[in-house]
Order: C-alpha cells, then sequence, then structure tokens
C-alpha cells in the first residue's frame, strides 16, 4: 500500500529539523535539560541524524533530525527521509527548520522511505508518521507517492507474475480505479490490426504478445504515453548471457513508470487528455521465434532489418508509436529501459532523454531540478542517421560498430513520429543499491519531473 500523510487531528510530537549552520542558535533557544541531552547523544545536526527528547512522563517531547550543511546536501536529495527509519513509532509534525521551498520534496520522501515491496515476504514498516505542514500539497503529493509506488511494485514483481496478461491486468485496475477506458489488442489480432513487430516479438513466448490502449479525459491537450513493456527479455536468439539475464524482470520499467505517470495525472485531475500504449510482450526463444537477418514490415510500412533479436523494444514501440501518431496528439513522450549506452553514459540515477522541443526541454529541465528527479538531455544526432540505415531495408535495429547506441536507438524510434511533438526516456529503472527514499529494487525516473512539467508544457 502506497504511503501516506497522518491525520492532522492526531496527537503529534514536534519535529525540529536542524541544520548544522543552525545548531547553535536552535540550542540557545533550548532549555539547559536539552541541550544536555543532545551533546550526550552526539547531536551535530549532521545529515541522517535523529534524536528525541523525553518529557516528565518518559514520552517524547519532541525529536531533532539533522539537516547537515548546504554542501552535503547537494550530494544527494531526501534526507528526511534518511532520517526517518531511525524515529521510533509516533506521528511527528516539523515545527521548524525546513524551509517551504523544499518541503514538498522531502515530505514525499518521507512517504517513499516508507515504500515496501512485501508481496513475497513481510517487511517491517516504516514506524514514523508525518502530518502533513500546511504548506504542502497532500493530494499532489500523495499522487506522486503512489504513481511512484505502482512503478516499484510492477517492476519488482518478477516474471512468474508479472508477464503480457498481469501487466494488462495492472492497466485495467489503474483504469477502473479512474474511470478509464480500455481496450486491448491481442495475439493474432495484432496482425489483422496491423501491429506486425509487436506480434513478432512476442510470438514465441507461452503468454500471448499484446498491445494496452487505455485512455482518459474529454477535454484539453491530447497526451500519449508510450510505455516498452518486455516483461522478460531472454535477448531472443541472440541469447544474453546469464549475468546479463539476471534482471530482465525490470524490462517493462517503461510500462511501469508511464503507468505510475499515468496515475499522477488521473488523480491530480490534470486537464488532458491522456492516452497510455503499452505494447507487452515476452522475448523468448521457441521454433517460431524470429531471426537475425530477419526483414520486418512495420505498422508504418517501414522495413527494417533483424541484426540482433536482442534489440527487440524499440520494435514493439515502434508500433505502437505509429500508432499513436496518427492521431496527431500534442505531445508524444515514450518511456523504455531501451539501451545499456543510456547507463554506461550517464549511470543508474540520471534519466537520459531525447527531445529537440525548445518548450519541453526548458519545462522538465525547471521541473527536473525542482522536484528532485534529475534527468539529462541527449542529442538527435542527424548525421548519426546512416549509422541506423542497412541498404537491404529502410531501418536497422542493431546498427554494428557499438558507437552511441542510446542515440541510434532514439534515432530510429524518431522515425516512427511524423506529425506530433516527441520525446523520448532511455530510463534505467533500477536502484541498484538503497539510498534515502530510492530502496534496491525498482524505481520511477522522470516521472515526478514530468507531471510537474505538463503543466507549462501544456498550458494547463
Amino acid at each position: 500500500m502506497p504511503q501516506t500523510f497522518a491525520d492532522p487531528a492526531a496527537a503529534s510530537i514536534p519535529l525540529h529539523v536542524i541544520s548544522e549552520e543552525q545548531l547553535e542558535n536552535w540550542l540557545s533557544e533550548q532549555p539547559e535539560r536539552n541541550r544536555s541531552w543532545l551533546k550526550a547523544q552526539g547531536f551535530t545536526g549532521a545529515l541522517g541524524q535523529a534524536v528525541t527528547l523525553p518529557d516528565d512522563e518518559g514520552g517524547i517531547a519532541l525529536a531533532a533530525i539533522g539537516f547537515g550543511t548546504e554542501k552535503a546536501r547537494k550530494r544527494g536529495r531526501f534526507h528526511l527521509a534518511a532520517a526517518a527509519p531511525k524515529l521510533p513509532e509516533g506521528v511527528y509534525k516539523i515545527a521548524s527548520g525546513l524551509e517551504q521551498t523544499v518541503a514538498e520534496n522531502e515530505c514525499l520522501g518521507w512517504l517513499l522511505a516508507g515504500y515496501r515491496f512485501d508481496r513475497y515476504s513481510k517487511q517491517s514498516p516504516l514506524q514514523a508518521e508525518l502530518v502533513a505542514p500546511d504548506s504542502v500539497d497532500v493530494k499532489k503529493i500523495e499522487a506522486r507517492a503512489a504513481g511512484e509506488t505502482l512503478t516499484r511494485d510492477l517492476i519488482n514483481t518478477p516474471a512468474s507474475d508479472m508477464g503480457p496478461p498481469d501487466l494488462e491486468l495492472a492497466a485495467r485496475d489503474l483504469a477502473k480505479q479512474h474511470n478509464a477506458r480500455i481496450t486491448v489488442t491481442t495475439g493474432e489480432d495484432l496482425l489483422t490490426q496491423n501491429f506486425p513487430m509487436i506480434h513478432t516479438v512476442g510470438r514465441a513466448a507461452d503468454r500471448a504478445p499484446r498491445l494496452i490502449d487505455m485512455r482518459w479525459g474529454s477535454n484539453g491537450p491530447k497526451l500519449t504515453l508510450v510505455g516498452k513493456g518486455v516483461c522478460f527479455d531472454t535477448g531472443g536468439l541472440n541469447l544474453k548471457p546469464g549475468a546479463s539475464m539476471g534482471l530482465m524482470k525490470k524490462d517493462m520499467g517503461g510500462a511501469a513508470a508511464v503507468l505510475g505517470l499515468a496515475h499522477m495525472i488521473m488523480a491530480t485531475g490534470l486537464g488532458v487528455q491522456l492516452r497510455v500504449l503499452i505494447p507487452a510482450v515476452e522475448n523468448s526463444v521457441s521454433g517460431n521465434a524470429f531471426r537475425p537477418g530477419d526483414i520486418l514490415t512495420s505498422r508504418k510500412g517501414l522495413t527494417v532489418e533483424i541484426n540482433n533479436t536482442d534489440a527487440e523494444g524499440r520494435l514493439v514501440l515502434a508500433d505502437a508509436l505509429a500508432l499513436a501518431d496518427e492521431e496527431s496528439p500534442d505531445q508524444i513522450i515514450s518511456m523504455a529501459t531501451l539501451t545499456g549506452a543510456a547507463r554506461v553514459a550517464v549511470g543508474p540515477d540520471l534519466a537520459p532523454y531525447f527531445s529537440d522541443d525548445a518548450g519541453f526541454v526548458s519545462a522538465l529541465e525547471t521541473a527536473a531540478v525542482a522536484q528532485d528527479d534529475p534527468v539529462w538531455r541527449l542529442p538527435f544526432h542527424d548525421p548519426y542517421e546512416p549509422m541506423i540505415e542497412p541498404g537491404i531495408a529502410d531501418l536497422d535495429n542493431a546498427p554494428k560498430g557499438g558507437f552511441a547506441g542510446c542515440i541510434t536507438a532514439a534515432l530510429f524510434l524518431r522515425r516512427f513520429v511524423t506529425q506530433s511533438p516527441y520525446a523520448h526516456f532511455d530510463i534505467y529503472g533500477w536502484q541498484p543499491a538503497d539510498a534515502p527514499a530510492r530502496q534496491k529494487g525498482g524505481v520511477g525516473q522522470a516521472t515526478r519531473a514530468l507531471h510537474a512539467a505538463l503543466t507549462p508544457l501544456l498550458n494547463l
């Protein structure tokens, strides 16, 4: 269950957020017994410290959390989340020290620190609850926390329980929650409905491939989100080695991200006509798996030479993007765990994205900083276009040479969007080690930034 704020009417413990620079002044305002207690506990205001002070009845009179120095805070994010697990059970209300400019992100971090993936084993819950400060938009922050929780749960669930039918069920549950409309094209119907590459990539699996199409809203700008839903990627006949296959349950991270973002949009009632497209497949090995050297014809009519069956994500996205573009929406955004090259370039914490739209870039970059949701722009570099043109077909799904892999993948996808503004995110979708508010495992990237950017971008 997603974490929510505590009832503001509940009895609460005053919580003071104290930076190292503020410590001396704050201590000067405290009674001697508090100063002595804090000194005995070694409280210096360093990031992540958490101390409670007793009252005369043996309860908790107040709590103090260290907020470090400005330099230390710049090295990370969600600093209250680092301290929240160290507090004893109780309801806490911030009494001083947290500036309004950072309150929403810090409070969101507290909620995210309570995330537990407990489907298969019992997890100890976060004991400390937080009352939202008056300055915080509770509905918005809880919607973002719930969207992130959905994304994490979907990514963390193994492919044994998160195949294409299960991803469809998750989308249907979300549609039901928000009174959205949903249709699904499955199996051989993909061929009759002209989604040949989605069918080709997923036909070797026991669980049939499908295209999930969800719509919500009837007024406002048209926004279409497209998420890669490869529920497990063996690499196909270009079989991955074991070390590379171990995390492939997360190869539907793009689908998980757009579903989480869709929840944020619908729960906060943004005035858009939202469409979510998810090609959901497994890239498996069997006698009818597609082969290196095959040439496929896409929904758009472009032919694609298959030079590596492990570059399958761009194939299923291509058919979905072509469908999205046929409506000429005001903005198309794709999200996918697409290339290892993106991870080599920027690591797991940054979300690389591609856009040639100055307005989109400005809105996103501003929102990413404000939301502590970092992104990094990479180029649709036109001089690399010949790298994805093999000669025998219109496009090559896996250019040789090893250069600029994430850029050539983005250029490939851009060929299928000709009528609408387009941005592509090549996310990792995985937190490799525990960090404040981001436990090891599946994680959303760029979705909070996008949620915040949509209002200025689409003039909502």
